[in-house]
């Protein structure tokens, strides 16, 4: 284990280009991710592939028609460009309606995000595009 770093998302704050930016400034290469705090209307999110198993993966997105409660876990690690990557998976909560899903399509911070970035050294891993599902997949 390397640094930990607390840092609060503002109103507005598009959580993944945040905290890849921080991890930019700060020169973390490989991480965990743990967030907590409201999502806002107009957030959105992958759901899911629309089928799991079709040779060519067809992404979901879902727009949060509301400001819900979220929280999450992730990881940061490199793509092949050296550049780091947050892949986040959190929950959406308001009242008796939860989602879940990646962030990645651009979840907006409503009010504030709690975040704790724990660095993790000793590791090479890193993400490169994978030709068959598109992803850039992590590879230990």
């Amino acid at each position: 284990m390397g640094r930990v770093f607390v840092i609060r998302l503002e109103d507005g704050d598009v959580v993944h280009e945040c905290i890849e930016r921080f991890a930019r400034v700060k020169k973390i290469r490989s991480a965990a991710v743990i967030m907590v705090g409201g999502a806002d209307k107009g957030s959105r999110i992958v759901v899911g592939p629309r089928n799991g198993r079709a040779k060519k993966i067809v992404p979901m997105p879902y727009l949060l028609n509301n400001v819900y409660e979220t929280g999450g876990v992730g990881t940061i690690f490199p793509d092949s460009k050296g550049n780091p990557v947050l892949h986040s998976h959190n929950f959406f909560g308001r009242n008796n309606v939860t989602r879940s899903g990646c962030v990645r399509l651009g979840v907006k911070t409503w009010h504030i995000m709690e975040v704790v970035i724990i660095e993790l050294t000793g590791t090479c891993a890193s993400r490169k595009k994978d030709r068959t599902t598109g992803f850039e997949l992590l590879i230990p």
